[in-house]
């Protein structure tokens, strides 16, 4: 006779809950992998460390320095197009093609406003992605206490936003922004997730992946509607980067140098890497950081309901980018999914509580409801 076993934390059990037992086996088999999968970060190549040296600071804080100089050009009443190719010519950056160019649109807000303006909408907008996320995350536990250890997580996530020096940082705030309107999507509502996915896009075209991936999701899942609202935030882009790219053309020409390419092809452990110094696993050892990692992408697979499978098709869709076309200096590319991506490892309990239980064939449980 089967036999229900309660969840350890989670209000429900997760999906592993209602395998069977083969299915079970092999999906530990799998996480086994994965694991084994995440380890290989130790032998790929990442960013040098920063440097204790004062005088190679600059160099690691050149992106930094560029991004100041082109909104101080901005509040000087520069083009941002003549002030951005002018500095990316004084820093050696290539030219071409113009995705090389941010777009102007998180430079040109900064400038219009005193640099603690900036530093406040920053620290506004984390602060509403850790309210949205403590609304959405109560529900999915049964205390306080492992909802606490998942806002801490989410605040682990964090680290790198709110810190001031990165304010300039475009993928810091297209990653806030992805966070929340992540939290935002509902089931029966994703207005307000989508306006939020398509600022993020505004100040980092890379966010489209995030909306792709909604997109894709909601067709899957049979709703046109939200696939439309999706598709058309998509649609808004294509005048964009078309005025973008044309802007670009009239200040470079063909003596300005050409960027290397994006077929990095540094594979999965580079995503673990990334994923490793762009949240507070920083401060772990390198083997303990790459299979929290692992476990954490484990916790996410586990959590039941539409949220939690649209966050693990995200960062799903960003490894690839990552495994694939990302190179050493790319590597802030994980921004684009840190805040949220270490709240899985809160979910890793339950999950590994129902995955073996079910290996052993100790008990089964009919999921009958997910976290919307």
């Amino acid at each position: 006779m089967a036999r229900t076993g309660r969840p350890l934390w989670l209000t429900e059990p997760t999906r592993f809950a209602a395998l069977r037992q083969a299915r079970a086996q092999i999906a530990l088999g799998l996480l086994a992998l994965l694991l084994v999968a995440c380890l290989s970060a130790l032998v790929t190549a990442g960013p040098p460390p920063v440097s204790k040296d004062p005088a190679k600071r600059a160099d690691d804080k050149a992106d930094i320095l560029l991004y100041e100089s082109i909104i101080a050009g901005l509040r000087n009443n520069g083009d941002y197009y003549t002030v951005t190719a002018t500095a990316l010519r004084r820093g050696d950056y290539p030219l071409r093609p113009f995705v090389t160019f941010r777009l102007p649109t998180l430079a040109v807000i900064q400038a219009a406003i005193p640099p603690i303006g900036s530093v406040i909408l920053l620290y506004t907008l984390a602060a509403g992605v850790l309210l949205a996320w403590t609304i959405r995350l109560r529900l999915a536990f049964a205390r306080a206490p492992p909802l606490a250890i998942a806002l801490v997580l989410l605040i682990g996530g964090m680290a790198a936003f709110v810190q001031v020096e990165l304010v300039n940082f475009h993928e810091v705030w297209a990653g806030l922004l992805i966070a929340l309107s992540l939290a935002l999507r509902r089931d029966d509502r994703w207005a307000h997730a989508v306006a939020f996915a398509l600022m993020a896009m505004l100040i980092r075209e890379t966010a489209a992946l995030y909306i792709l991936t909604m997109a894709g999701l909601a067709l899957i899942e049979g709703r046109r509607r939200e696939a439309i609202s999706w598709g058309a935030a998509l649609a808004v882009m294509v005048p964009v980067i078309a005025a973008h790219a044309w802007a670009v053309a009239r200040v470079v020409d063909s003596a300005d140098p050409v960027s290397p390419g994006w077929a990095g092809l540094l594979g999965f452990g580079f995503f673990v890497k990334t994923m490793s110094i762009s949240t507070a696993l920083a401060i772990a050892p390198a083997w303990l950081s790459a299979l929290l990692v692992g476990l954490a992408l484990f916790g996410w697979s586990a959590w039941p309901g539409s949220l939690a499978r649209r966050a693990l098709a995200t960062f799903a869709a960003y490894a690839v980018l990552l495994s694939l076309f990302g190179r050493i200096d790319t590597f802030y590319w994980g921004l684009m999914i840190a805040p949220t991506f270490l709240i899985g490892l809160a979910f890793v309990p339950d999950g590994l509580n129902d995955l073996i239980g079910q290996a052993l064939g100790g008990r089964r449980i009919t999921v009958t409801r997910g976290v919307r």
